[in-house]
């Protein structure tokens, strides 16, 4: 299938706020503006990406997909900046199954001052969604087109709202003139499991299924009485009186009313050529399952000398294309070009540059190659290279690495600390590199690789050319655990009933959440092992002690987990990374890896170690084990003593057993000896 016919859409209704700007311009000296909001990249990766739907004040946006982003990026004569981080780009070329895509940031620029041009010509295209909107003055459901748009003020983007000019008020106007009145996003769409989201057909939906007896187009009302509690809307068709409410819709009985997905990507104004097989299901504007991010992340490690041979041999291949062959006998002419392209060989000998030619030149891997590589891929290699990394001996008081801006300073351990824990490392500094590969709806995915049509695409295009990323800077604390105490640890508690519980309730939960794959995949393969629940859990409560005295809110702090056995070219792990990172360039300010000095950390452990002992929901929290037909996936955790904020926890809280750290009444199962 070609680009042109993957996807069903309009090349002219393309998304171009900046161009229709300066069309408006052009008319009216008074013309609105074309932004409407601003957000962190943080949040534009992980909350508000291409296909979500962001909350502004008065109204509701969808980020587009990148094919948009592109005709901003075009505005400028300079090439777009790009996120230097080969490791992570591998995997993403990988899952994106294309051999060139780059990582690029958001597109923004600061300005000197708040009132300096730098920027204004960059920014995220969005578009109204959803397109049906309610005067809050007298219920009129309509489209976007029926209402007017004022967004005029340049530095009060939060006035921007769409206006319903001749509203009469519910009860019509007593004095015959009409009132300008803000009109409110009509809440519901519809959404598939596939990733596709669609307006809500409330016309059809008002008239079950058939057009109106009366009028070719019929002004329709949302009757909501009880402030914006979406179950008792009714849709009133004022041209027939034909009324019908939304709770219809909802619930198991509500499915059967719905229609089929009609396969829309509205993030990419696109319908797919073959319709979609599956059920609508109902869902508001703010529901939590509407967006789930697909990232991956790494933190920037010192690259190998092999490495940076075949990063500038893939910056060589994808900046020079068909001129590579075409000029491959001319040195002199390749240097030339790289220089033009921003590559700089110049301390490069002629030999080792011949080396870098010929592994650009290197034929790419085949469709069939990309396949089996991203199902033999597993989460776990993109950690193995920072695991291997933190595990060397530092010479001298710490070690700095320019390029990745990684820097490290190795802390004696000291003598209160628990035997248990083997080895700390102050991360002064460090560089985290997130990047976007797709997103799911209704349900969150694992794994990329299981069913690869629930990861919506973020363009058009087949073989994208670039996806979205961020770059943040940050601090943070590493510790690792007696390895060989873990794997005794851990080969007595995989003989427990504790955790033939919590393996069958993992069971039961994937054969409900991947019910189309749970023929074909072992659920005990997904299973995270016995240490990963121990390292994820002794993270969590770290991070509530350490919030306390750190200077920074738990939600701030997050984790990242090394906890694997062994297995074929990897040895096991057990350790974590407690950091907090911003995505200004200055970093974090040093709060958090003070704590890692002896003392402090001696006393950080022992006060989230007592503590864990006892919970305010005990014995409920401490005896909690899943049993059938329970499929959830913790054990002696819960909000008053575990777990975490989506912010700081990398698996939604899953994962998670206080018995697995200490042993609790009932239990002897703890990792951390009690006599202590």
């Amino acid at each position: 299938m070609t680009d042109e016919t993957r996807y069903v859409y309009d090349a002219t209704r393309a998304v171009d706020p900046l161009g229709d700007l300066e069309e408006e311009t052009e008319k009216a000296a008074k013309h609105n503006r074309a932004k409407v909001g601003s957000a962190r990249p943080s949040s534009l990766l992980y909350t508000y990406g291409p296909g979500s739907i962001m909350d502004l004040p008065q109204f509701t946006v969808m980020p587009t997909g990148l094919d948009d982003w592109d005709r901003i990026w075009r505005r400028r004569d300079s090439l777009p900046p790009a996120i230097h981080a080969p490791r992570l780009r591998e995997i993403v070329r990988t899952m994106l199954r294309s051999p060139d895509v780059q990582l690029r940031p958001h597109p923004w620029q600061p300005k000197k001052h708040i009132r300096s041009a730098e920027g204004n010509d960059l920014g995220v295209p969005s578009r109204v969604f959803p397109q049906w909107l309610r005067c809050t003055g007298c219920d009129m459901l309509g489209m976007l087109s029926q209402f007017d748009y004022r967004n005029t003020h340049p530095f009060r983007t939060d006035l921007a709202t769409f206006e319903h000019s001749k509203c009469n008020g519910r009860a019509g106007s007593r004095t015959g003139k009409a009132m300008r009145r803000t009109a409110v996003p009509a809440r519901y769409l519809l959404a598939c499991v596939d990733g596709h989201l669609d307006e809500f057909p409330y016309e059809l939906w008002v008239h079950r299924g058939q057009p109106c007896s009366r009028a070719e187009v019929p002004a329709l009302k949302m009757e909501d009485r009880t402030a914006g509690k979406g179950a008792s809307a009714i849709i009133f068709c004022a041209s027939c009186d034909m009324r019908r409410p939304m709770n219809e819709a909802q619930g198991e009985a509500g499915k059967a009313k719905l229609p089929q997905c009609r396969g829309r990507h509205p993030h990419l104004d696109a319908f797919e050529p073959k319709g979609c097989r599956n059920t609508a299901k109902l869902m508001l504007v703010g529901a939590s399952n509407l967006w789930f991010p697909a990232t991956q992340s790494i933190i920037v490690m010192p690259e190998s000398q092999q490495e940076k041979a075949d990063d500038l041999a893939d910056r060589i291949r994808t900046t020079l294309g068909d001129t590579l062959a075409q000029f491959r006998g001319s040195l002199a002419t390749i240097r030339a070009l790289l220089s033009v392209g921003g590559i700089d060989v110049t301390g490069l000998a002629d030999h080792e540059l011949e080396a870098a030619l010929e592994t650009a030149s290197a034929p790419q891997p085949t469709a069939e190659e990309q396949e089996e590589k991203l199902r033999d891929w597993d989460p776990v290699d993109l950690l193995v290279p920072e695991w291997r990394y933190l595990l060397l001996d530092i010479l001298g008081p710490r070690v700095e690495d320019p390029t990745s801006g990684l820097t490290l300073a190795k802390r004696q351990r000291g003598d209160r600390l628990r035997p248990e824990i083997t080895r700390v490392l102050a991360v002064e500094k460090l560089r985290k590199v997130n990047a976007l590969v797709g997103f799911t709806r209704i349900d969150d995915m694992d794994r990329v690789g299981d069913l690869p049509r629930r990861l919506a695409p973020l363009t058009r295009t087949s073989r994208p050319a670039w996806t979205v990323a961020t770059e943040d800077r940050g601090e943070g604390i590493f510790l690792q655990l007696d390895e060989d105490k873990v794997a005794a640890w851990e080969k007595r508690v995989l003989n427990t009933e504790v955790w033939q519980a919590h393996r069958e309730s993992h069971r039961r939960n994937f054969e409900r959440r991947f019910s189309e794959t749970a023929g074909q995949v072992n659920p005990d393969s997904r299973l995270k092992p016995p240490r990963y629940w121990l390292v994820h859990t002794f993270a969590h409560i770290l991070i509530r002690e350490l919030a306390l005295t750190c200077g920074y809110s738990a939600a701030s702090l997050s984790e990242r987990l090394y906890a694997w056995p062994e297995a074929e070219g990897r040895e096991p792990a057990a350790g974590l990374l407690i950091c907090t990172t911003a995505s200004d360039s200055d970093g974090t300010l040093g709060g958090l890896v003070q704590l890692s000095e002896p003392a402090r950390l001696e006393r950080v452990v022992a006060d989230a170690l007592r503590k864990a002992t006892r919970c305010s929901s005990d014995p409920i929290c401490a005896m909690r084990t899943p049993q059938k037909p329970e499929d959830f996936l913790h054990g002696a955790a819960c909000h008053c003593c575990v777990m975490a904020s989506e912010t700081s926890c990398e698996r939604a809280n899953r994962f998670l057993d206080r018995r697995f750290l200490l042993d609790l009444p009932g239990s002897n199962l703890g990792y951390f000896s009690t006599n202590e």
